[in-house]
């Protein structure tokens, strides 16, 4: 079963890399062999945390992505565009850097899914109106919230799987984390220029015209635009203080849907196109695939070869993971990696004396699987809902031309990361 689990996995990567057939139709299908040949059951596919569909993503997605098409109704996404392209004063390559370091503070407050879908928008609508390309505006926004989102606990998923079996807290996050992930984002604006050379010539009546602009003017219903603010807000509070609360981010994403869609009275023809269902489908049908590997133990085995590989050195264990995690976080989804990954480390920490060299085993963890997450097209949430946005808007993002950005940025920030493990946890530690 588990050869059935990989072929099968393997194949539909291939399909989703050359895009010879639409990706949520390979994800489907692939998913559909899974079930058909019993690799994994309709409970193991539909019901378990552990090998079936993560129906908080889905449902986290679901009703952000209902909050976002009511919220475009006000017109703050052309207000927010315009005076993103009026600070940056009509350049392309200052509106890129403004956009990449909101992205990268709001995935760190947020979490990095909510912030593309809330991104986006307003990336389409200033591109369109200094006449540039969105695709490298938008690839740099995906790289910016990925990274971003490692600065802390909620930022991103494999943080919050990280925490629960470390025992780290919120703090502990922002005091380890945040200080690779601002460097990386340092490193990330520096090279822009190189990244995407010659995609920030914008056509210099649009940028006039632009610059005549009153932002004010753009906003169409104060009054939702109101309500929109208040409910995301309380939804923002909800995520922050989900643990606390103890309930899920996609339960406190549908509840602020549902009390908008009332406060609105938006019917449904209003805010469902915004819907992308596409990629939601998309989701489902890899969550299948991905499980199957799960279950069969196919990821297991590759995690306990890679811890087995550490011979019992501290240092070289958070090498290994750290490069380790960062490859197949980018190959398989940085979710189900690090679920399947932490209770191999767990295992590894509890064998070293220092605590502070065990700890980093967890960063080195936690930095391979959030910039890993840029290695590849899929290797991330965010990616994969960026490019069915893009998609939809008639500017698509091919598997390849993401992924030879990503695999740049994330070699780049891994490297950064080896000797800012090194150095923190191994030299100046002791």
């Amino acid at each position: 079963m588990a050869v059935v689990a990989v072929v099968t996995f393997l194949a539909a990567y291939i399909l989703i890399a050359t895009e010879r057939i639409p990706k949520m139709v390979t994800a489907l299908a692939g998913a559909g062999v899974i079930v058909a040949v019993g690799v994994a059951s309709s409970h193991d596919a539909f019901y378990s945390h552990e090998t079936g569909i993560d129906w908080d993503v889905i449902f986290l997605l679901l009703g952000m992505m209902i909050i976002v098409g009511i919220l475009r109704q006000t017109g703050v996404f052309e207000y927010v565009a315009i005076w993103a392209a009026k600070r940056a004063k009509g350049s392309p390559f200052r509106v890129m850097v403004l956009l990449v370091l909101i992205t990268a503070v709001a995935s760190a407050m947020l979490d990095n899914v909510t912030t593309v879908l809330l991104i986006a928008p307003v990336t389409l609508l200033v591109c369109e109106r200094l006449g540039v390309s969105p695709v490298p505006f938008l690839i740099a926004e995906v790289l910016s919230s990925n990274i971003g989102g490692a600065a802390t606990l909620i930022g991103d998923p494999p943080n919050i799987i990280i925490a629960s079996r470390s025992g780290l807290t919120f703090n502990d996050f922002l005091l380890h984390m945040t200080p690779i992930a601002a460097l990386a984002i340092a490193v990330l604006v520096a090279t822009l220029p190189l990244l995407f050379r010659g995609s920030f010539q914008g056509d210099p009546d649009r940028v006039a015209d632009v610059m005549a602009l009153n932002e004010r003017e753009a906003i169409k219903n104060w009054r939702l635009l109101i309500t929109c603010g208040v409910v995301l807000t309380a939804v923002f509070v909800g995520f922050v203080g989900h643990a606390a609360l103890h309930i899920e981010p996609s339960v406190v994403a549908l509840l602020g849907a549902g009390v908008l869609v009332l406060l609105s009275r938006s019917k449904p023809g209003d805010f469902m196109p915004s819907v992308e269902w596409e990629t939601l489908l998309f989701f489902a049908g890899l969550f299948i695939m991905i499980g199957a590997l799960v279950k069969t133990g196919v990821i297991g085995q590759i995690a306990q070869a890679a811890a087995r590989a550490t011979g019992g050195d501290s240092l070289t264990a958070t090498m290994l993971i750290l490069f380790v995690s960062a490859l197949l976080s980018g190959v398989v989804d940085n979710i189900p990696y690090t679920a399947a990954m932490s209770p191999i480390v767990l295992q590894l920490t509890q064998g070293i004396a220092d605590p502070v060299q065990a700890d980093a085993l967890w960063w080195s963890l936690a930095i391979g699987a959030d910039f890993g997450g840029n290695l590849t097209a899929i290797g991330a949430s965010a990616n994969v809902v960026v490019l069915g946005i893009t998609m939809r808007s008639g500017s698509p993002i091919s598997f390849w031309e993401f992924t030879r950005k990503g695999a740049i940025v994330t070699g780049v920030t891994i490297l950064l990361a080896a000797p800012y493990l090194w150095l923190r946890y191994f030299v100046l530690a002791g």
